[in-house]
């Protein structure tokens, strides 16, 4: 008689995750540093980002933080964004106008507390970057989806800025390495991206 194949949460959960799930079996031993994020209880894991990003994101953070304060929001590095128990995200910066008020909201914040999520794309995410993500975060509504890509060998910094508008992202501001990146809103910022590389 053959034995059973050994429980194992990432083939023996595929489809069935949820926040409850997760709270048991995540982080998983062999990937401790990690992505975990779930769309419709599909758990996707993505390696830990390069240190530029993690750079970048962190410079970012403390470049936005005190205009996000004065206009009464709240900078947060990543969260567990969380549409449902069976779908969240982990944005690398994000932007909240509503703080968590339980445990459980603070580490599964609902997306409705969200006024912009940032992404600093990665190599092997692009798609997931520059497609499913902005189009997921614009289906759930959050109104400003930021995206940012550094290149630190070619010492380029590029920065978009998006609005949802009519249930779809519009550009509203851009900017370069060598140019300002401008916008007044949902906060005011102004800053050179080639200030978020080391």
């Amino acid at each position: 008689m053959a034995m059973p194949a050994a429980f194992h949460p990432l083939v023996d959960l595929d489809g069935l995750w949820t926040t409850a799930l997760a709270d048991q079996f995540l982080p998983l031993p062999e990937v401790p540093v990690a992505k975990y994020e779930c769309i419709d209880g599909r758990l996707v894991v993505s390696p830990t980002e390069v240190g530029v990003n993690s750079y970048g994101e962190i410079r970012l953070a403390r470049l936005i933080a005190p205009a996000a304060e004065a206009a009464g929001l709240y900078v947060y590095g990543s969260v567990n964004l969380t549409r449902n128990p069976g779908t969240w995200i982990q944005p690398d910066v994000t932007v909240l106008h509503t703080l968590p008020r339980t445990d459980e909201e603070d580490k599964w914040i609902p997306v409705g507390f969200c006024t912009m999520v940032v992404e600093f794309v990665s190599k092997g995410n692009r798609r997931q970057d520059f497609v499913n993500k902005p189009q997921r975060c614009a289906e759930w509504g959050i109104p400003y989806f930021m995206r940012v890509e550094l290149v630190r060998q070619l010492g380029h910094a590029s920065v978009d800025l998006f609005k949802l508008r009519d249930g779809e992202y519009q550009l509203l501001a851009a900017g370069i390495s060598g140019q300002s990146f401008e916008t007044a809103e949902p906060f005011p910022m102004s800053f050179e991206p080639r200030q978020l590389l080391p």
